[in-house]
């Protein structure tokens, strides 16, 4: 298929620097498809409310990622972007917010992300009274699942339709449910519906043991790696953080821990980030430093963009789909 207007636009004019990287690291995502590799996207940040599904979503349903890890905050806000787009609030002059304008917005159960507000009575909430009953109907049969696949018994269930404010065909999470893709979740706990599940434990409403926690996260992502790396299976992280750093140390764990000495490094690499190269941090060390931690080969391709992620991912997203 040939390449679309904007494809075609990012070809002629993205020439250099962070630009040239982004093409660069586009076609060799395209590379590493057309090889029979599988691909992981992993998701940091606030990405579900800058609505990457619209385009993200697409991405799922052609099948150009085949596993995905995000924050709990990126997999209960595109939902929460679903049934309750019309309540959001957009404050583009967030730089200039005082204290007194932050405590106003809270009082009016508005939780900000940047410029943008998450409604807390209409999303929260409203995610809350369905999901809780998902969770205590698996604690009362004893049945355990991992955070995302309570959210898609949620979603597949029917429950949220009546709320629905935005076209389904633009919630990454609803596309991602439909084919059942496995999604790694680290940290999940680091989440408001990670903190309301807490909150349920607390209180004596639900066991702890009824989500599946970080530790099976690891042993469920140890099994499907070696199955799906026979053609490789590449690794396209946008932003940093745990979504990133977790599941891309399950390569060392096997090789190195479970003395797995066949397991084939990530097969290709990038990292959209605007942390800047720095000293001691994760987010800002470049890819060759993961040679020396055993989760990328000498000659994987590596690419790092150094740029705003809610600019780069789509474009380059776009040129994967031919627009």
């Amino acid at each position: 298929m040939s390449k679309g207007p904007i494809s075609q636009f990012i070809e002629k004019h993205y020439l250099h620097f962070n630009s040239a990287s982004l093409v660069d690291a586009a076609k060799a995502y395209e590379q590493q498809l057309a090889n029979g590799a599988k691909m992981m996207v992993s998701m940091a940040g606030a990405m579900s409310t800058a609505e990457i599904g619209k385009i993200f979503a697409e991405i799922i349903r052609q099948d150009k990622v085949q596993i995905i890890s995000c924050t709990g905050a990126n997999l209960e806000e595109d939902i929460m972007n679903l049934v309750a787009h019309s309540h959001y609030e957009r404050v583009p002059n967030y730089r200039d917010l005082t204290p007194q304008d932050e405590w106003a917005l809270l009082e009016r159960g508005l939780n900000r992300v940047t410029d943008t507000c998450i409604p807390e009575h209409e999303a929260f909430r409203r995610l809350q009274k369905h999901i809780y009953k998902i969770w205590k109907d698996a604690d009362d049969k004893g049945e355990r699942y991992f955070p995302h696949e309570f959210m898609y018994k949620m979603l597949l269930s029917g429950v949220l339709e009546e709320y629905y404010e935005i076209d389904l065909k633009d919630s990454w999470m609803y596309a991602a449910a439909e084919k059942n893709l496995p999604i790694i979740v680290p940290g999940w706990e680091d989440s408001t519906m990670g903190n309301i599940f807490a909150s349920y434990v607390i209180k004596g409403d639900l066991k702890a043991s009824t989500m599946k926690s970080g530790i099976e996260y690891m042993v469920f992502l140890s099994d499907w790696y070696p199955k799906n790396s026979t053609n490789g299976v590449g690794f396209f992280q946008i932003g940093g953080g745990i979504a990133g750093d977790f599941p891309i140390c399950v390569v060392p764990m096997l090789y190195q821990d479970m003395e797995m000495h066949d397991i084939p490094f990530w097969s290709y690499f990038c990292q959209i980030s605007d942390s800047t190269t720095s000293y001691g941090s994760y987010s800002g060390a470049v890819p060759n430093e993961k040679i020396t931690w055993g989760k990328l080969d000498i000659n994987t391709p590596k690419f790092i963009i150094e740029s705003d992620a809610t600019i780069v991912a789509p474009l380059i997203f776009a040129y994967l789909l031919d627009l």
